[in-house]
């Protein structure tokens, strides 16, 4: 066999699936880690130990340890994101189902796990383009929440002030989501539900 068919395969698996393999590795490491432990402790070392792969392999996909937070980081965003927009998408009726759809889909995601919620809230200054990251994530549920009330409501409003009370919201819900990880008895349901009734207050209201 030619060496160059070595290097594209090895028992059936292609280098490039290897390689996606190791990353994959690698990412949910340092999700781990993160998620238990807090972003102090993710380190080049932990998460090769974690992965059982050598410093070797780490640096193949992240040239430092602050590419591979953002590398989760933008994978738990990702993550949350497509949950919701697929959850709303697929509820018919109206903007108060859909919202609520979404706000369910999203809080039950968190309450399956709770370190989702510590990656998304960890501090943003500490890695550099994390508060970027996050500034870009809220800026695109604020863009869904515009786009629905858009085209679920009558009458006519300022897209300048209709985008503030959706940034109004967005926030509102994200404060509200961190109370009740602090004391998550309330059940999702109900806080999805309270949350729906407040975004639709907003912007159902006389523009």
């Amino acid at each position: 066999m030619a060496r160059a068919e070595v290097v594209r395969s090895y028992r059936g698996i292609s280098a490039a699936s290897r390689r996606d393999e190791r990353r994959d590795k690698l990412l949910a490491a340092a999700r781990q880690i993160w998620g238990d432990t807090g972003l102090t402790e993710l380190t080049v070392r932990r998460v090769c130990t974690a992965s059982g792969l050598t410093p070797r392999y780490f640096y193949e996909h992240f040239a430092t340890r602050d590419a591979l937070v953002l590398a989760v980081a933008e994978q738990a965003h990702e993550e949350l994101f497509t949950t919701m927009v697929e959850a709303s998408r697929a509820e018919p009726g109206g903007l108060r189902r859909k919202l609520l759809r979404a706000l369910t889909t999203y809080l039950d995601a968190i309450a399956d796990d709770p370190s989702i919620h510590r990656i998304l809230t960890s501090d943003a200054h500490s890695v550099a383009g994390l508060e970027e990251l996050r500034t870009r994530a809220v800026a695109i549920v604020t863009d869904l929440v515009v786009q629905y009330s858009a085209e679920f409501l009558d009458s006519p409003a300022n897209p300048e002030i209709r985008r503030q009370e959706a940034l109004f919201v967005v926030g509102g819900v994200n404060q509200l989501v961190e109370a009740w990880l602090r004391d998550p008895r309330q059940p999702t349901t109900d806080l999805a539900e309270l949350c729906t009734e407040l975004a639709l207050a907003l912007v159902n209201r006389s523009p």
